[in-house]
């Protein structure tokens, strides 16, 4: 990472700083391969009208600091029942990675996996990084950079955003799980709620953050406040949108 006067480079090799999943394995037989990471991002990031959404071909929603990427989506979907696959992203039913026990994306530990280019990336919690920098429920950690310039903070925050000599807890994210699926998606007998992205629904107010799992308030490392975002232990794990322009 360096930074000049008006932006963040990122030049890295994908390659994780901690330990991984074996590879290959029945259900990720694809080996980490060094990658030509290249990003820029803002110094002065500046909220949007409206969130973007990332992920796949629209690229990845940020980086976490060791140059691994973020893509909490998979290309994985369901046309019906008993029509799915785990690479075919065209299906009305898109599978999540995490949070469901009918498909195995050959997650490891770290909620992380290698796509089949050799790129290892983040669909959640990266708990190998943390577990690196020794963090604790009693810290505030940094763990990345959004897309859009913002930072992306671990798990933990302060219980008022804005008061720094609030209590820190576990920061939970405003999806919850639908009450209602519709008529059309796949039995939940089969397929529990959670299985597919179109199961969570953002609910303003039920938890800490906002639609893309962001919130304003102040940072060890913005003492002033600065909009920032969050990994959480549920849906959606990540950012799925910025909130910053870009």
């Amino acid at each position: 990472w360096s930074c000049g006067t008006s932006d963040r480079d990122l030049v890295a090799n994908g390659i994780p700083d901690h330990e991984v999943g074996e590879f290959p394995n029945p259900n990720n037989p694809n080996a980490i391969s060094a990658q030509d990471v290249r990003e820029t991002f803002t110094l002065a990031p500046s909220l949007a009208g409206a969130p973007t959404y990332l992920g796949g071909r629209s690229g990845p929603s940020g980086y976490v600091l060791n140059g691994v990427k973020i893509d909490p989506g998979t290309a994985g979907s369901c046309f019906s029942a008993n029509n799915c696959s785990l690479s075919n992203p065209r299906g009305d039913w898109h599978i999540e990675a995490l949070g469901q026990s009918h498909f195995d994306f050959g997650d490891d530990e770290n909620n992380a996996h290698v796509q089949p280019g050799g790129a290892y990336h983040y669909h959640g919690m990266p708990e190998g990084f943390l577990n690196k920098l020794g963090a604790t429920g009693n810290d505030r950690v940094l763990i990345g950079w959004a897309s859009d310039g913002f930072p992306i903070y671990a798990r933990w925050g302060y219980d008022d955003p804005d008061s720094a000599d609030s209590d820190i807890r576990v920061i939970t994210s405003s999806y919850q799980l639908r009450d209602d699926p519709p008529a059309d998606r796949p039995s939940t007998d089969l397929y529990e709620l959670g299985t597919f992205t179109e199961d969570w629904e953002y609910q303003a107010g039920s938890g800490d953050l906002d639609e893309c799992n962001g919130r304003f308030g102040v940072t060890p490392d913005f003492p002033a406040g600065i909009y920032h975002y969050y990994a959480t232990d549920t849906y959606p794990y990540f950012q799925r949108c910025v909130s910053g322009s870009l």
